[in-house]
């Protein structure tokens, strides 16, 4: 058995069923993807959109490919074809590109609204006020070709699990206030939050999805 192979093993193991893991695969060879893929991960996560273009290229069509990287907007019509749910979408302008690249290839593409939960300038999202705003002033009514199916936030980087569990617990404070703006496309079902360091944490405050690298595939060079 291959070390992917049992430490998927031990994570299974750990992380209840309704958890959805999406294994975090950049810059790690096709071949490791497929003994994930083969131990039933069917979910992984690319932050370059030609990385992820090659991968989809390469393997098993039966995957869910997620976008967890931050995406330029010339570049969504390069993934908008067959990616599966878009994590990042950190401003409107990107929402109006997706809807525009959606509708193109015929499609309905789901995506989660990036919110800045760190105290960290490094990290992007909408500021909470802004991402109500947005829902408050109707306009992505109009964006009949996307999803919006949740929220997703990064945490600090940092090892103070109280200051990550803060955050964490504000993307969910964040995800409840906002579901009694329920409309056509916005359904808001999925928080993905938590990664290799610190998702029991993440679970514990409320995520539905949990982004593994490492802890899967190992450290990157």
């Amino acid at each position: 058995m291959t070390h992917v192979a049992e430490n998927i093993n031990v994570l299974v193991g750990q992380i209840p069923t309704k958890i959805k893991i999406v294994a975090v695969s950049k810059f790690k060879p096709a071949k490791m993807l497929l003994e994930a893929y083969d131990m039933g991960l069917k979910r992984f996560g690319e932050n370059y959109v030609q990385e992820l273009v090659d991968k989809y290229q390469e393997l098993p069509k039966d995957i869910e490919w997620h976008f967890i990287g931050h995406l330029q907007t010339n570049k969504v019509k390069y993934i908008a074809p067959f990616v599966h749910l878009i994590h990042s979408v950190d401003s409107f302008k990107l929402l109006v590109e997706i809807n525009k690249q959606a509708k193109k290839n015929e499609r309905i593409i789901d995506c989660l609204i990036q919110i800045y939960i760190a105290e960290e300038d490094s990290k992007t999202g909408f500021e909470e006020s802004e991402f109500f705003e947005m829902l408050q002033n109707g306009s992505i009514n109009d964006l009949t070709n996307i999803k919006i199916c949740g929220l997703m936030g990064m945490s600090t980087f940092t090892e103070n699990l109280e200051q990550i569990r803060k955050e964490f617990k504000l993307l969910k404070t964040i995800s409840d206030k906002a579901k009694s703006f329920n409309q056509k496309n916005i359904e808001l079902k999925e928080i993905s939050m938590g990664m290799s360091g610190d998702w029991q944490s993440a679970i514990e405050e409320g995520s539905t999805m949990i982004r593994i690298g490492s802890a899967i595939f190992g450290n990157r060079n």
